[in-house]
């Protein structure tokens, strides 16, 4: 049973005593279920709009989701982007280098293998890094000499 049935089972039981509103009994108990009366009805609006509340709380948090799906895409598609570039642990006999991109400004891993190649895919942005190891070959054969 609602608030308000209760509140209206109380005015039926009032006005089947025939309460004297005239004594300060029965103005005091005909004010006590007008009060009540009063609550249930704003308990009744209350109820209400928290029910519109959540409705439109769903709607957002569905839009949101819509919205979130569109930007980062689905988890499925960050799974199968995870799985195109595996970090490959260094052997302990095999050198690891380290650049930062130019681009994204983020570190890349790589070994000696791609050093030799001369270029590297940055895997964040994919832009193309060239290495011009001429350089280095003879500044290594000047400190072996020394």
């Amino acid at each position: 049973m609602e608030i308000t049935e209760k509140v209206a089972y109380l005015k039926g039981l009032a006005e089947g005593m025939e309460l004297d509103t005239e004594k300060k009994e029965g103005k005091l108990l005909a004010a006590i279920i007008d009060v009540l009366d009063d609550i249930a009805l704003e308990l009744a609006d209350m109820k209400a709009d928290q029910e519109e509340l959540y409705d439109g709380l769903d709607a957002v948090s569905d839009d949101l989701e819509d919205v979130e799906d569109a930007v980062f895409g689905d988890e499925d598609d960050e799974d199968e982007a995870d799985d195109d570039y595996e970090f490959v642990e260094p052997e302990d006999d095999e050198d690891c280098y380290a650049t930062t991109c130019p681009t994204c400004e983020e570190t890349i891993y790589f070994d000696e293998s791609v050093l030799e190649d001369g270029e590297v895919i940055c895997p964040n942005c994919g832009e193309k890094l060239e290495f011009d190891l001429d350089g280095l070959e003879d500044q290594d054969e000047s400190e072996d000499q020394e």
